[in-house]
């Protein structure tokens, strides 16, 4: 099912600009400035091409009789590009929009409209209330929260989206509504949130946005602890977006919600604090400089998941570089790389994140801790990418280490973070080597038990040849040849007929230029 070549034509130059010159002289038979297919039948050469038809042809490719299952060969795209064609047509010529209006009730409304048709005219409401031409229509209302219930997930959120945007264009009619149902609806409160959040995220707020404040603030902290995380990721999404309104005032107020007793509300918070941080400069940025540091303090939560969202923070504030200080907080705030000495570090395995599960006669253990381990090891690749200078190297090295012995995640990132440090800061590196080498020969030397899946003889051969390319940097380091076990572990490698094919193969290929020193030469 295609749009016919003379729409798609309208809609090359940006959905809403066939229509900026389009008067209400148009419905009067006047013929707007358009561009059309030759080979397309329609409209007729000569003909006169009024609102109402635009209207019809523009819609006509999403009332097909054929199954709505065809609207796969309709980019998701063109819904919104012809909505907003609608809404400009409607704006173009008001004296036609109520009867559009009625229209596209109507086809919401009937049991026979199909799904496109109706996911099409559910955005098309929501374009024409953007412009505020539906005021506070009790009937429009009713149609959104009826198809909000639907049973079909596109219709549903073509509803939210649609809401959305008429809260959007009209903020006094329709945002006490929209809070009001996502107070007293729990079912449908996924759905209205998004609605929320269309309202909110808008890189220009609409006008008239702060009385409401107050009301949508309280309201998101209301719903805050939301035992369903993906309910608890919006709501924390719209209160980072509603803080950005007047961070001066928000901020502080945001802050203050950390010293909350539950873990779920915490989270929520230090989430929220990520949807502050904007690729641009924004005034936020001096007011997160100098409160960050209370946030990252949440690094060492009592709460696996505090901690695994904050580490989450660091990685992002670090990777978008919101504040140009490339140093580490030094306003008492726990870097990713501390740890409180009665508690384990993130890098730690077993202890607190440890639990046991019976299986029958068998107790299985359960690493919960690695989640928070794979954040943090996460967060220290950014860290050496982003902020080097203001890192302690050896500290950082001591972490590595750790890693460079834990889940096949986390060893497959440190032997990147080990081939990296080897490049920048040889000397740290070689005062750590006889301790880095253990966990790399024991790696390189580990082989699978016989009957094992296919999958675990991969993911062995891959961590060897990532230990590798680690080793192959370790042996371009300086002075390294002085180290006595890195001497044995490079004859190891040279006399072993399988190592040594792999080290042939990382360096020939994968490994780039990441060969051994003349004084080592592995041949």
């Amino acid at each position: 099912m295609d749009l016919p070549a003379w729409v798609v034509s309208l809609l090359e130059g940006g959905p809403t600009s066939p229509f900026l010159g389009l008067s209400p002289a148009g419905s009067r038979g006047q013929r707007p400035a358009t561009r059309r297919s030759p080979a397309s039948p329609n409209p007729r050469p000569g003909s006169r091409v009024g609102p109402r038809h635009l209207l019809k042809s523009l819609t006509a490719p999403f009332h097909s009789s054929q199954s709505s299952t065809d609207g796969a060969s309709i980019h998701r795209q063109s819904f919104h590009s012809v909505a907003c064609c609608v809404a400009a047509l409607s704006s173009a010529c008001p004296k036609e929009t109520p009867g559009t209006v009625a229209g596209l009730i109507q086809e919401v409304k009937s049991p026979s409209s199909s799904e496109l048709a109706r996911v099409l005219a559910l955005l098309c409401l929501g374009e024409v209330g953007r412009s505020g031409s539906l005021g506070g229509s009790k009937e429009v209302q009713a149609v959104i929260l009826e198809a909000i219930s639907s049973t079909n997930e596109e219709v549903k959120t073509a509803a939210s989206c649609a809401l959305g945007s008429m809260a959007v264009g009209s903020l006094n009619d329709y945002l006490p509504f929209l809070l009001k149902e996502i107070s007293s609806q729990p079912r449908r409160q996924y759905l209205l949130l998004h609605s929320l959040k269309e309202v909110i995220r808008l890189p220009v707020r609409p006008p008239g946005l702060s009385p409401h404040v107050e009301s949508i603030w309280a309201l998101l902290f209301q719903n805050c602890e939301c035992q369903e995380e993906g309910t608890r990721n919006l709501v924390a999404e719209c209160l980072g977006k509603l803080t950005l309104v007047n961070a001066a005032q928000l901020l502080p107020r945001l802050k203050q919600q950390l010293k909350a007793g539950s873990p779920l509300a915490r989270s929520t918070v230090v989430t929220a604090v990520k949807f502050t941080i904007v690729d641009q400069p924004a005034p936020v940025d001096s007011l997160l400089k100098d409160c960050i540091g209370d946030f990252l303090k949440t690094l060492q939560d009592d709460d696996i998941n505090v901690r695994r969202v904050s580490f989450g923070d660091v990685q992002l504030r670090r990777s978008q570089q919101a504040v140009s200080d490339p140093r580490p907080p030094s306003d008492g705030a726990a870097s990713p790389l501390q740890g409180d000495p009665d508690q384990e570090g993130p890098h730690q395995r077993g202890g607190l994140f440890c639990s046991g599960v019976e299986m029958g006669p068998f107790k299985h253990t359960v690493d919960d801790g690695l989640d928070v381990r794979k954040a943090a090891f996460e967060c220290m690749y950014t860290l050496l990418d982003s902020c080097l200078e203001g890192l302690d190297v050896l500290q950082f090295l001591d972490h590595v280490e750790e890693g460079l012995k834990d889940h096949y995640d986390i060893r497959m990132l440190t032997f990147l973070m080990l081939a990296r440090l080897a490049s920048l800061c040889p000397a740290a590196v070689l005062q750590r080597l006889d301790r880095l080498i253990e966990p790399l020969k024991a790696t390189c030397t580990t082989k699978v038990k016989a009957g094992s899946v296919k999958q675990e003889f991969e993911k062995q051969e891959e961590l060897r040849r990532s230990a590798m390319r680690a080793v192959a940097a370790l042996l371009a380091v300086p002075e390294v040849e002085r180290s006595p076990s890195m001497a044995d572990f490079a004859n190891q490698i040279r006399t072993n007929a399988d190592m040594a094919s792999i080290y042939q193969s990382v360096q020939g290929g994968e490994g780039g230029g990441l060969g051994p020193a003349e004084s080592m030469d592995m041949s």
